[in-house]
């Protein structure tokens, strides 16, 4: 079936408004966590999952905070959020459980989405906080298995105004709107200007900012592969050329091609 569409003008529109029709093509590999997403399949999971989050009591403007470990998750769980009108609160995985605690009260999460790897940690925190419910990625006791959302009776997403909706609750709580996030995703493809022909190698990492969603998101609206490989891998030159890179992100922000 092919997934529900977004409001026109939505991060969610503008990333995936032609991911179905490039079917298998792949557009994500985490090398970290042994995952290929393809276009169609990415674009499924997203809208599939949130529409699962709408059956699940899921409202428009309610945060949702993002504390996971891998490039993969980051981008399922923060686009799926967007989708379902939600906004994401990207979370650093190197807090420790009060720091974790305190960004989830500031922001006023109410759900956080997690990794098995850092769920005992995340389940602790909530406690402390007004979360009520936990989704991971993978059978973790006390919370919702992602894929469960997968299977729920479709329902219809909400629509958003992107002019006046946010996106994103950033670490010090500045809050990035809808326009912001594909601006700054704009303002990365200034010096390389993606195609479908690229392969970018992404060697950031998920913490409270932006910049790796903007990428991810950069590259999928493009039509480009993103490989995803922790910055501390010891065969990066291995996986530039088996891969076929011609774009990798900097040290200090921003990318650039070979």
């Amino acid at each position: 079936m092919k997934p529900i569409v977004s409001s026109a003008g939505t991060v969610t529109n503008e990333v995936f408004g032609r991911a179905y029709e490039r079917g298998d093509r792949p557009a994500l590999v985490d090398l970290h966590g042994g995952l290929v997403y393809s276009y169609r399949r990415l674009v499924t999971e997203v809208t599939r999952a949130a529409s699962g989050m709408v059956r699940r009591g899921a409202r428009r403007e309610q945060v949702v905070g993002v504390h996971v470990s891998t490039a993969c998750a980051q981008t399922l769980a923060v686009h799926t959020v967007l989708a379902a009108g939600g906004v994401a609160a990207p979370l650093d995985p190197r807090l420790s459980g009060a720091e974790l605690a305190e960004r989830l009260s500031e922001c006023d999460a109410r759900t956080l989405i997690t990794t098995p790897d850092l769920a005992p940690l995340s389940l602790r925190a909530v406690e402390e906080s007004r979360v009520r419910q936990v989704i991971a990625f993978g059978s973790v006791v006390d919370t919702i298995d992602f894929e469960d959302l997968l299977n729920l009776e479709p329902a219809p997403l909400p629509t958003i105004d992107a002019r006046l909706q946010d996106a994103l609750v950033l670490s010090g709580g500045r809050r990035m709107g809808q326009a912001e996030l594909l601006a700054r995703m704009a303002e990365l493809d200034e010096r390389v200007k993606l195609t479908e022909s690229d392969v970018v190698l992404a060697t950031w990492k998920p913490d409270g900012g932006c910049d790796l969603i903007a990428l991810v998101g950069l590259a999928v609206l493009s039509g480009a592969l993103v490989v995803a490989a922790m910055s501390d891998a010891a065969d990066l030159p291995g996986t530039k050329h088996d891969f076929g890179v011609t774009v990798v992100t900097g040290p200090g922000g921003g990318f650039e091609r070979l």
